[in-house]
């Protein structure tokens, strides 16, 4: 395993798995619209040996594909995820017997534990903070500034002493400044919270630049207070390395390419963003933390590494992949009866949760369903589907299915509203807040009523003549009915959910224009991302009864883009022009 980066690339190169460019690129879009392309077209990661304005090559891409991520962790992440489980299930309770078994999980273990050196290859060169010698990316034309888009921050906790490491997007305001996108439920959120408290500033150290696994530790929705170094020895085999900061009072990771020292201080705000971000839209611009660089420390010769974050497929679903199939298992010790959970990249992670229950008494799987909601960063899931143990949480399609055969409105569906939301999410028009729901579709062994399912496909193929605001229309297993229209979304799902040919199917959804209904990523995208649960969901019937909400018929969505929201995200004509006329020149 690797202990820095430039480790990991030669390994790359060496399996074919990076290209070098020699021509000189832009760092404002133009990278963007080729690491777009090439991670499109399965080519390999990328190494810009000659960045326009700066003086270090940029390496992007590096973990986009499954194949870059199983040589960065040694094995696939789904063996990794199944060997952690199953060490942790037979260590309860911890004997003799169980270790002596279990040698090599144990000696990853104590391994995993981080050392502190004197000598660190991060330190070998210490100069005055200058970002702009940095190939620091704009990534699409809606951008503030330039951002750092794999940063990794190292705090600590201002009382415990306990060390996190997050990654939050940095946006260069000067050579010395930048913004701390610190969102909610994030630990150097917390850290700063302390601090600010108790008036004091928080020393920081931004690093740019690790070894895989410590990177993947980093973006992984570890329990709060697990230290993400940890993680990473455990990962890797051999322990992560820090030694001490040499203009802060605190420890920073010592094979890095990059470190900037500094503090952020209390009580001070600055406009960031806004920000292309993995939603597919622009993130607003909001008020944050401003870090303040001390000191500059770097390898001789660094790398720069970045990514690029958009309407899916980009290089955050293989990295976000890769650290669910790690830690997901770890939901069964949590909640006994959850066998598996999938988070779908198509919808941004946060947005569509699938988990599969053994439920062994009725509406246990609801129980986990509100259970995981408050666990660590599924606490910013919007839409939760809970399914039987037997299908696979990874397959949409048989998702549906169950969605088809088992769901019923007034008996399996919760709406939570006015609850804590991703940070990211525009839809609700109010930042950090907004709903959630919950989708049962366990088994029931309930009499479903008899679908004609001629009939039923002949309806949908006429539903552009039903209403001429409708563009075309799809079903997916015979359970979510797809509508996209021109205009008026939330009118056309109001028509929809109450069509008496349609009274088989579960879900009906309007979507945009821009969404590709016959490709999933596209529609899973344009769907999850762009509904507020509380407004936008409506039902075939629904009333009160007390304050109790009776709902019958057909969930209907309507997921249309809306005044108010962000725009999607696109790349300039002239920048993709560009590309076009130099995309051979990249490959030579």
């Amino acid at each position: 395993m690797f202990d820095n980066l430039q480790d990991f690339l030669k390994h790359l190169e060496k399996n074919g798995e990076l290209h070098r460019v020699g021509v000189e690129v832009d760092p404002e879009l133009e990278i963007t619209e080729i690491a777009v392309r090439a991670l499109r077209l399965g080519k390999p990661a990328l190494l810009f040996e000659r960045v326009k304005g700066a003086d270090f090559p940029l390496v992007i891409n590096m973990l986009a594909s499954e194949r870059r991520i199983e040589l960065a962790l040694g094995r696939h992440p789904d063996e990794l995820g199944e060997q952690l489980i199953g060490f942790a299930e037979r260590m309860m309770p911890p004997s003799p017997k169980v270790l002596f078994q279990e040698t090599a999980m144990v000696k990853r273990f104590l391994a995993a534990r981080p050392k502190t050196i004197t000598i660190a290859r991060s330190q070998a060169v210490i100069e005055p903070p200058n970002l702009s010698a940095l190939p620091i990316l704009k990534t699409w034309p809606g951008d503030g500034g330039r951002f750092v888009t794999l940063p990794q921050v190292v705090t600590y906790d201002p009382k415990s002493g306990k060390r996190n490491i997050g990654m939050y997007r940095i946006q260069k305001f000067d050579d010395r400044t930048t913004g701390m996108h610190w969102q909610i439920g994030k630990g150097g959120g917390y850290h700063y919270h302390t601090a600010e408290s108790m008036n004091r500033p928080l020393e920081t150290a931004l690093v740019i630049g690790s070894d895989p696994a410590l990177l993947l530790a980093t973006v992984a929705a570890l329990p709060e207070g697990i230290d993400e170094a940890m993680f990473a020895g455990f990962l890797r085999g051999k322990p992560t390395e820090f030694v001490s900061g040499r203009s802060v009072n605190i420890q920073v990771p010592a094979n890095a390419e990059f470190i900037f020292e500094g503090i952020v201080k209390p009580q001070e705000r600055r406009l960031e963003g806004p920000f292309g971000d993995h939603f597919g839209h622009y993130s607003a611009a909001a008020d944050y933390p401003v870090f303040h660089i001390h000191t500059m420390t770097r390898r001789k010769d660094p790398v720069y590494p970045a990514t690029i974050v958009g309407i899916p497929p980009m290089e955050d679903k293989y990295i976000g992949d890769a650290t669910q199939q790690i830690l997901g298992p770890l939901a069964r010790l949590i909640h006994h009866e959850v066998k598996n959970v999938w988070a779908y990249y198509e919808a941004g992670f946060h947005n569509l949760l699938v988990v599969s229950v053994n439920e062994r008494y009725r509406k246990e799987a609801m129980k986990a369903a509100l259970g995981l909601m408050g666990t660590g960063q599924l606490s910013l899931t919007k839409c939760l589907i809970t399914v039987s143990e037997h299908v696979d949480v990874r397959n949409f399609n048989e998702v549906m299915k169950a969605v088809r055969e088992n769901f019923d409105p007034h008996l399996d569906f919760v709406m939570i509203p006015k609850v804590p939301l991703d940070t990211l999410d525009f839809t609700s028009f109010t930042m950090n807040l907004g709903s959630k729901m919950i989708i049962d579709a366990t088994d029931k062994h309930r009499l479903r009523p008899k679908v004609n399912a001629k009939k039923l496909t002949e309806t949908v193929k006429s539903l552009t003549s039903f209403d001429r605001r409708i563009v075309d229309a799809r079903l997916v297993e015979g359970a979510l009915l797809l509508v996209k229209v021109k205009k008026d979304g939330a009118a056309v799902i109001r028509k929809v959910v109450k069509h008496p040919d349609l009274a088989g199917i579960a879900m009906a959804a309007t979507v945009s224009f821009d969404v590709d209904i016959n490709e999933q990523e596209s529609f899973i995208w344009g769907l999850f991302t762009r509904f507020d649960c509380e407004r936008d969901v409506i039902f075939t019937e629904q009333k009160l009864i007390g304050i109790s909400p009776i709902y019958r018929g057909i969930l209907g969505i309507d997921a249309t883009w809306k005044t108010g929201y962000p725009e999607p995200l696109a790349m300039d004509d002239a920048v993709v022009k560009k590309v076009d006329e130099r995309w051979d020149s990249y490959w030579r």
